[in-house]
Order: C-alpha cells, then structure tokens, then sequence
C-alpha cells in the first residue's frame, strides 16, 4: 500500500532514477522515503519536509538529490512554508532546469489555494459563491435567459441538445474539437445525452425569436463571424474592423474584446491586446478564456510573473484548460531559472503569485460588483475611463457623440430619464459605483427593462407550434433544429418517422425516445407569456382528466379475447393504437380495454381492462406491449377518438353466495379444479411447456372463493389455454355467477375428455 501511495504522489520522470538509487543504497531508506510519501498523503507535510532533508544528507547523485528536493520543495509549499519552499525549488533548479512535470504538484496547489481565498473571501464579505458567479455576470448584462453557459455570452445560433439545453453552436464544435471527447452538457454534466454535436442544427424557432428581439445582439453576432472568417484567412486588419464595428454594437460582450485581443497580439499590439484582455476578464470575470488572453498579452510583453498569475486565476476556474496547464509550468521553471542574481529577490516570496486575498477580491468579486452595463453605456465613461470599449482604438467612437450613446442606451434596454444620465455624467461615474444599494439593484433594473422591451415585440404566434397552431406545450426540439410541442411530434411519428417539416429521417430520434423539453423555451413563455401559457395548461389538464377517466370514453383495443390475472402481451403497430397506448401512460392510468370485434357494433358488448405492465419500442415505431387482465366490463356506448374506438363501460363483480349456496359452490369448485388439472396434465409435455411460457402455470386453489371480485384465477387461465374460440369464450366473461362459470367450465372439460378418447 505505502508504494501505491508513493507512486500516486512522484510522478516525475526522475522517479525510477530514484528508486534505483534507494534500492542501492538499502531497504531503510527506501522505507524512509515510502513514509515520506504516506505522510505528505496524509497531508502531514511538516513531516515530509524533515524526512526529505534527512534523506538528502547522504545522497550524491545530482539527479536524485534532484528529485527529492522537488518533493521536499512540494511539502514545504504545500505546508504553507512558501518562503523556505521556493529557495528549495531553485536550489533544485541549480542543478538541472525544473522541467514542468516537476512543477505540476505545485501549479495545482496553488491554483486550489486562489479557490480556496476566494471562497473565503466571499464568505465573509457574503457575496455569491464562485458556482453562481458566472449567472450573475450574466443577469448583470440582463440577458441571463438568452445565454450560453459555456462561452456566458449571448446565445449566437442556438443548437439544442437532446437533454433540452441550448448552447451556441460554434461553442460545442470548439469544445468538442478542443477537448477531444464526447462533449458534456454544461447545465446537466452528462455527456451520454450527446452523440454527434455535428449532427445538431440551429434551433429554428429561437434563432428567430432572438433575431427579432435582439437585432443589434445578433448584427454584432454576424459581425464576429465575418471577423473569424478574415482572421482565418489572415487579413488581421479587415478582421480587426468587424471587431471594432461588433464591440460599437455590444460593448458588453466579453468574447469580442477577447477575441479583438488576439488579433492585436497576432498584429503584435501587445498593449492593445492587453487592454482588450483586461476589459473581457473585467466583463466576465469568471470566464477562463479572457484570463488565458490577459495570459497571453502579459507573456508577450515580458511581464512573466503576472502571466503566470492570470494562468492560475484561469486553472482555479478551468482545472482542465490546456493551454493553462502546459504555460503554467513553462513560466514558473523559467522563474526559478537561476539566470541571474535578480532571481531570489524577485521571487523571494512567491505567495505574491496568489496577491493574497486583494488579487481575487480586485481580480473576481469586486469587478462584478462595481461593473454594470449603466457604467459602459453612460457618456462619461465611454470617454474618460482606459478600460471601456473604444478607447484602445482611438477612431472607434470619434464622432459617435450623443446619438451612439443613446443606441448603446437601447442596447442595453436601460429606460432612464435624461435627468439622471447628467447627474451620472456630473458625478463621474461614481454614483453607481460608490452606492451599494444602487449597484445591487441593477441587475433587477436591467431584467424589468429587457421584460418590457421583449413584451413590446412580443408575438404569442412567434412561440405556436406549427402542427396544433397553439402555445408550445412541454416543447421539444428534433436534432434538425424543429420545435413542436411533445404530444403534437408524437403523433407525427406514430404516422411517419420524419420530421413533420423538413422530413429529415428520424428513426434514431424515434427509437431513443429523448424527449426532454427545451428548457429555454418553457422559461420564455413561462417568463414572457404567463396568462397565455395558463391557459394552455388548463386545457391540457381538461383533456388529460377526460382521457383518465376509467368509466367514460375509455380507450378500447379491438383484438382478441382477454381475461382477469392472465397476461395478454400485444404487437402494436397502427398509428391510432401507438397514440393510445401513449395516452395511457401519459395519464397515469397505464390501462385500456380489450374487446373482440363485432361486423355490426364495431366491438363486443363485454371485455376485459388490460393494465399495461411494461412496453418496449422499436426504431420504427411498432412496440411491444406487456399488459394482464385487471376487471371485466360491459359495454354501455360505443364511440371513437382520433382513430381509436372508446366506450363509457360498466365494471362488473361475482354476485355472492351465503349458507348452503356457499358450501355447494366450494363442492362444485374443487370438482372442477381437479378436473381441470386432470386435463392439463394430459397434454403433451411440449404443448404444456408452450401454454406455461406464455401464461405462466396454472394458479393454485384459494381458500376464498369469493374473495376476488372476479373468482379464482384459475378459471380466467384455464378459459385462456382451452382451444375454444373467442365467440365460445366471450359469454364466460359475461357471467356474474362463479356457479354458472364453473359448471361452463365442466362442461367443456367433460366434451375435450370425450372427443379425446373417440
């Protein structure tokens, strides 16, 4: 076990270097470093520490010495002794440069410890934890409705999942291409939802309903693509004008000054580029693309230790982030690098690569409680603060003057009278960042105001499913991007197994049965439509309560003949029967009746309720449907629904006997059930192992006659095995005299006894 602990902890590559070593030098010291090992994992770094150093004192092999200087490094950092720590990495850097898989404990050591700060931090200043940060970033910009969880920018043709979530397209090709494995849901955290992201089409009602309620939202969308597709190309100018003209349009999406800031580092504009950097972390605080850029930009002009700093801000929100995880490393060895003797002095103490608490407060929480989008689209800050959209690029608000403010006003669906806009401007901008109530209720400011406007251009027709022509109900989005409501898709497919607009295939789709709503589109009519959406859901519960009724207008399946307690597994196929079917599980009631057919009525007068126990579905449709005979019923109206027969029924029930009724009846019973198994157990052991498989053996005596108000079960499974046809079978099920079954039942034992022996 100690060595499954040590290998667990030193994976560095001089590991069997030395293990060889110790091994040479005996058993004791080989001992000595597994405790060493067992203690670090126990996090008793003190004594780690001390074991290593005792250790190094006999050891002359540089690479070695090497090794357990690093590990001796690693518990003393871990220990909190960061001082002492660091002059053990560079000693250790003296004798070979830390290659980065040396400095992989560390790294991650001390991007926990910025997780850590900041959760610390938050408590006690009873901020929002570090999980809820990014949504209110999002209610900050006042469109947390519209946007995608994993880029926290606002939805650019929206791609819906199968579990019901919707992201930007781009985003899931990138995270598919850049993590290489199966892309996992932000929202739910399950990937097994997921097949082919290449498969999935835009959303075709939400890309339009956002082109139409955020038209400037998506011009900038287009925009950033076009610049994409020049920076592609090469033509970094051309790209740098889409993103300048974007930024002028949505001067609050993070992800174009991040993207702006590496078009400015490809241009070698490393000022430019920072800035952008800054103003995008600034933004979306908790958005580990925009601290990789400010990464990115610091490295480029030689500000090495606060690059460094930004890669462990970006590892404490993305563990996973590559690009991350292989910088880190590269610029923390170059640090301890001893090239000159500024080294130790510069990193005499390099808890400063955390800033304590002031980093993270500064750098995370205190940009997303000062920044709003009042401070971006007011006058004053446009123009005097370094920061804000356009002043890294001096053309891009010259001239604008008071009618771009005013559509950067719109933009932000911020309804302020102009009284306040000056008393802003005169206050420089401090009002809102200097009063704590006003700050906090901004985002509120904001959602009423983006309520408003949406309500203004609000359709109920933009959100009517294009099969029933009324509000989506429980919507659910096909993988070729069609929005219809569940019940409504559901009955297309019974029919055919395309998409009811495009007719793209879908089988898989069918066969899978995902049928998870999309979530965005329930919250916007929920949000947006709420009287709308009550009543639908009224006249869906009154049609759910007519269908659950197991007394009127109940559902009939015009097959064969079926009986209480015995099973009865069906073959469906037809698109009324599917429809049915669905509507029993739907309900709750999982059952429906079973009736022979009838040339005058359409069915039989009497039939058995059948309760669906299990169903299986096949890619085309058909399903296999396991169900048992519950009660009888009689027939008292035949009618239809959508295709199917229904009937308002009767139940019926074994009238009772007493006395000497009681005792003739128990007689005659145990008569019948001797004869019965006289018969049974004549059949061939073939025909009796066929009839078992598919009913199951035959039910023993009940001490209760009357107890079940259909009788003994027995008599339903014999009647069920018995060669009769359903015409000959059909009036057992009609009686309500367990005497007049049972002596049925005798009779047609006594003629099957007798045509046996002729």
């Amino acid at each position: 076990m100690a060595v499954g602990v040590l290998t667990t902890y030193a994976p560095h590559r001089g590991g069997d270097r030395l293990r060889t070593t110790c091994l040479g030098m005996g058993t004791e010291t080989e001992s000595m470093l597994q405790l060493a090992a067992e203690a670090f994992q126990s996090k008793n770094f003190d004594l780690a520490a001390d074991i290593y150093e005792c250790q190094l004192a006999g050891l002359a092999d540089p690479g070695s010495r090497q090794e357990l200087m690093v590990k001796r490094a690693d518990a003393l950092a871990f220990g909190g002794k960061f001082t002492e720590a660091f002059g053990v990495y560079r000693q250790a850097a003296q004798i070979e440069r830390l290659r980065p898989i040396h400095l992989s404990s560390l790294i991650e050591y001390l991007s926990s410890s910025i997780i850590r700060r900041q959760e610390g931090a938050e408590g006690e200043s009873g901020s929002p934890a570090t999980g809820e940060t990014a949504a209110l970033a999002a209610t900050r910009t006042g469109y947390e409705d519209f946007s995608c969880r994993i880029c926290l920018s606002f939805l650019f043709e929206p791609v819906t999942l199968p579990c019901g979530h919707c992201f930007c397209k781009k985003c899931l090709e990138r995270e598919r291409k850049e993590k290489e494995r199966p892309v996992v849901c932000k929202e739910c955290r399950d990937s097994s939802w997921v097949a082919d992201v290449q498969s999935y089409r835009v959303n075709v009602v939400l890309s339009n309903l956002l082109a139409k309620w955020f038209p400037r939202q998506q011009q900038a969308g287009r925009l950033r693509r076009e610049g994409n597709g020049l920076y592609a190309e090469k033509k970094m100018e051309a790209a740098l004008e889409k993103y300048n003209q974007a930024i002028l349009i949505a001067p609050m999406d993070h992800i174009l000054f991040s993207n702006r800031s590496q078009i400015h580092s490809s241009l070698r504009h490393y000022e430019k580029a920072l800035r952008d950097a800054e103003m995008a972390c600034r933004l979306m605080p908790h958005w580990s693309k925009g601290h990789v850029r400010k990464a990115q930009a610091l490295g480029s002009l030689g500000r090495s230790e606060e690059a460094l700093r930004e890669y462990l801000v970006c590892l404490s929100i993305e563990p996973d982030c590559k690009l991350a995880k292989t910088e880190a490393p590269k610029l923390l060895s170059d640090l301890l690098a001893p090239v000159t003797n500024q080294v130790p002095e510069h990193i005499s103490d390099y808890s400063n690569i955390l800033s304590s608490r002031l980093h993270i407060k500064n750098n995370i929480s205190a940009h997303l409680q000062n920044f709003s989008p009042r401070l971006v689209s007011s006058p004053f800050s446009l123009h005097s603060t370094d920061s804000v959209p356009g002043r890294s690029e001096g053309s891009e608000v010259k001239g604008q003057g008071k009618a771009e403010i005013q559509r950067l006003d719109r933009c932000f669906h911020l309804k302020r009278k102009r009284q306040s806009t000056e008393e802003d401007v005169e206050e420089g901008g401090e009002k809102s960042g200097n009063n704590p109530k006003r700050s906090k209720s901004e985002p509120s400011a904001v959602t009423d105001s983006l309520r408003s406007m949406v309500g203004d251009v609000l359709d109920p027709t933009d959100l009517e499913c294009s099969l029933c022509m009324r509000l989506f109900y429980e919507p659910v989005t096909t993988p070729c991007g069609h929005t219809f409501c569940l019940q409504c898709l559901e009955r297309c497919l019974d029919h055919n197994p395309k998409c009811p607009l495009c007719k793209e295939e879908l089988s898989e789709y069918l066969v899978q049965r995902q049928y998870c709503k999309t979530i965005l589109m329930e919250k916007l009519i929920s949000k947006y439509l709420p009287s709308e959406l009550m009543e639908r859901e009224k006249v869906q519960l009154e049609e759910m309560a007519e269908l659950s009724n197991l007394n009127k207008n109940v559902p009939i399946f015009v097959c064969t003949m079926a009986f209480p307690t015995v099973p009865c597994p069906l073959h469906v196929f037809e698109p009324c029967y599917r429809l049915m079917i669905r509507r029993c599980i739907e309900t709750g009631t999982n059952c429906f009746g079973m009736c022979l057919g009838d040339n005058l009525k359409g069915f039989a007068d009497y039939g058995c309720l059948l309760e669906i126990r299990d169903v299986k579905f096949f890619s085309d449709g058909r399903s296999v449907v396991d169900t048992i005979g519950r009660r009888r019923f009689k027939v008292i109206q035949h009618s239809q629904r959508d295709g199917y027969n229904t009937a308002d029924i009767e139940y019926l029930e074994d009238v009772k006997v007493e006395g000497v009724a009681e005792r003739e009846l128990q007689s005659l019973h145990d008569a019948v059930y001797d004869q019965a198994l006289v018969w049974v157990n004549s059949l061939k052991a073939e025909q009796k192992e066929r009839i078992e498989g598919h009913f199951g053996p035959m039910p023993e005596k009940v001490s209760e006659l009357q107890a079940s108000p259909n009788g003994p079960s027995w008599c339903w499974w014999l009647l069920a095995v018995l060669p009769l046809e359903g015409r000959a079978q059909l009036p057992f099920l009609a009686l309500t005299s367990l005497k007049d079954r049972l002596s049925g039942i005798r009779k047609v034992l006594l003629f099957m006894s007798q045509s046996r022996h002729r």
